[in-house]
């Protein structure tokens, strides 16, 4: 059961330009950046380790198993759709980036959205009620793999920031858990500083940028 693996040839190219497109929403009227320029850098919203297979694509049948049901490929766009549309409602103010392409949706939780203490992993609670909003639009639509990935800054050693990165990532999917979301639809990754949105890091502004965490939904397709 093939779970959406590729993002657009399209948006890679804008991605890999660091060009910025507004779109309008049909629903909501505003206007909306779906690819960012990260300031003080040369790469886009997307990058490239974006690209591959799902880390949770690969527990398909354990979704299913799970007693999750698949979805029609020709229907996999119209129920992403629906899910998009509910998460930019839901997300509407709180600084999370809601990107979409194809039939998968980032939704990128920058610092200054989902704030992590200093050398600490666990959700503190101020930030309990956006994470309830995006667990239960997860939990409204099932028939979806989720990754979690962590990020953080340059500063301090490669191996501590991947060990952070990956333990933010879980306590992020742990709280999802927590909140009704499947734990069989969700894999975690760390890829500590390896992915800087900023690149170089010129300020405390693009440390915070690059500490951020995502979360990528791909439907799963019969």
């Amino acid at each position: 059961m093939p779970v959406s693996k590729r993002f657009t040839a399209a948006l890679l190219a804008t991605s890999l330009l660091g060009t910025t497109a507004c779109v309008t929403n049909q629903e909501t009227g505003e206007r909306e950046f779906p690819v960012r320029t990260a300031v003080g850098g040369a790469i886009g919203a997307i990058g490239g380790y974006l690209l591959g297979d799902l880390i949770a694509g690969g527990r398909s049948g354990q979704i299913l198993g799970a007693g999750i049901g698949a979805i029609a490929g020709g229907a996999a766009g119209q129920y992403m759709d629906r899910q998009e549309a509910r998460l930019r409602q839901q997300t509407r103010g709180t600084g999370i980036d809601v990107v979409r392409s194809g039939d998968e949706i980032i939704l990128r939780m920058p610092n200054e959205a989902i704030t992590f203490a200093y050398n600490r992993a666990d959700v503190q609670s101020q930030y309990f009620g956006t994470l309830n909003q995006i667990a239960g639009v997860l939990a409204e639509f099932p028939s979806t793999a989720i990754d979690v990935y962590g990020h953080t800054d340059s500063s301090g050693s490669d191996a501590y920031n991947q060990d952070l990165s990956e333990r933010r990532a879980q306590s992020v999917a742990d709280y999802l858990a927590s909140r009704g979301v499947n734990r069989v639809r969700m894999a975690t990754r760390g890829f500590g500083e390896r992915e800087l949105l900023v690149n170089p890091e010129r300020s405390e502004s693009d440390r915070q940028a690059n500490r951020r965490v995502e979360i990528r939904i791909a439907p799963v397709t019969q």
